[in-house]
C-alpha cells in the first residue's frame, strides 16, 4: 500500500465521516433519500424519468419523428404512411409509461422533500432551545458573578473597616506605651 492510496483511503473516509454527520438530522428520513426505493426495477425507473426531461432525449426524439416523417413522405417505405398512425401509435405508448413515471418520482419527491423539511425543522427547533440553554445559563451565571462582586465589596470594606481598627488599636497600644516610659 502506497502512501497515497492511504491518504486516499483516509480522505474518503473522513469525506463518508463528515457526511454521516451532516445528515445526522435526517437519518431517520434516509429511506425516502432514492426515489423508487432500492432495488433494480426502482433504480432503472428513476435514471428513465430523469432522462425524460433532458435536452439529449429532447433532441433525439425530434431526429427521430423527423427521419420517420421524411422517410414515410419521400416514399422510402411505407410502413406508416401519411396519417403517422403508428407514430401515433408510439407517442401514445410512450405517454402511457412516462406520465406514470414522471408522476410518482414527484410524488417520492415531495415526500423525500417533506421528510427533509421536517428533520430541518426539527434540528432548527433543537437549536433554539439550545440557544435558550445558553441564554439561561448565562444569565444564571451573570447574576452570580453580580452576587459575588457584591460579597466581594462588603467583604473588602470589612477588611477596612478591620484594618482601621487595627490601626486605631495600633495607634492606642503605641500611645500607651510611649506615655509610661
Amino acid at each position: 500500500m502506497t502512501v497515497d492510496s492511504g491518504l486516499d483511503h483516509d480522505i474518503q473516509r473522513n469525506t463518508a465521516t463528515e457526511k454521516q454527520y451532516f445528515y445526522r438530522f435526517h437519518s431517520p428520513h434516509l429511506h425516502l433519500m432514492r426515489v423508487f426505493g432500492d432495488d433494480w426495477f426502482a433504480l432503472k425507473a428513476e435514471a428513465f424519468a430523469r432522462f425524460f426531461g433532458t435536452p439529449f432525449f429532447l433532441v433525439v426524439q425530434t431526429l427521430v419523428v423527423a427521419v420517420w416523417i421524411l422517410v414515410n413522405v419521400f416514399g422510402l417505405t411505407r410502413f406508416d404512411i401519411y396519417p403517422f398512425i403508428l407514430l401515433n401509435l408510439a407517442f401514445s405508448l410512450q405517454a402511457a409509461y412516462a406520465a406514470p413515471l414522471i408522476l410518482l418520482a414527484q410524488t417520492r419527491q415531495a415526500d423525500r422533500d417533506k421528510a427533509n423539511g421536517l428533520a430541518d425543522a426539527q434540528h432548527r427547533e433543537e437549536l433554539h432551545q439550545a440557544s435558550e440553554q445558553r441564554l439561561a445559563m448565562s444569565v444564571q451565571q451573570m447574576s452570580l458573578l453580580v452576587e459575588m462582586m457584591g460579597q466581594n465589596t462588603q467583604l473588602t470594606e470589612t477588611v477596612k473597616s478591620l484594618t482601621e481598627r487595627v490601626e486605631t488599636l495600633t495607634q492606642e497600644v503605641h500611645k500607651a506605651v510611649c506615655t509610661r516610659h
